[in-house]
């Protein structure tokens, strides 16, 4: 087991099938991850840098692509989405569409691939 997994396991089952769902559709989009941590939270791991992380908070499943920019990128797939810079947060009962999910992923790992994107 690994981090991600250790904290689906603490988490209660309606938030657990809707953040392993995301996480799922993260590794099949990004092939090879790796499970880790990055800023204290379970994540995972694309050529050794965070690629993606989500959390349960008391109000809402945060999404974090640990980079400020991802959610400006692919902003035209999250019409109905509460994001900002790093974060993009939504409620158990309207999950992310996959369509959006790839798009965040994607866009994190042309970041990791090329870190020229990371920059203003």
């Amino acid at each position: 087991m690994g981090t991600v997994d250790d904290y689906l396991a603490g988490l209660e089952p309606a938030d657990r099938a809707v953040i392993a769902h995301v996480y799922a559709i993260a590794e099949e989009t990004a092939g090879q991850v790796e499970q880790g941590t990055s800023y204290g939270m379970p994540a995972l791991t694309y050529r050794g840098k965070a690629l993606i992380s989500l959390m349960r908070t008391r109000k809402h499943i945060g999404l974090y692509p640990f980079s400020g920019r991802v959610p400006d990128a692919v902003a035209e797939h999250l019409a109905g989405f509460e994001h900002d810079k790093g974060t993009v947060r939504f409620q158990p009962e309207h999950p992310l569409p996959d369509d959006a999910i790839r798009a965040i992923v994607s866009a994190r790992m042309a970041e990791i691939e090329d870190p020229s994107l990371r920059r203003s």
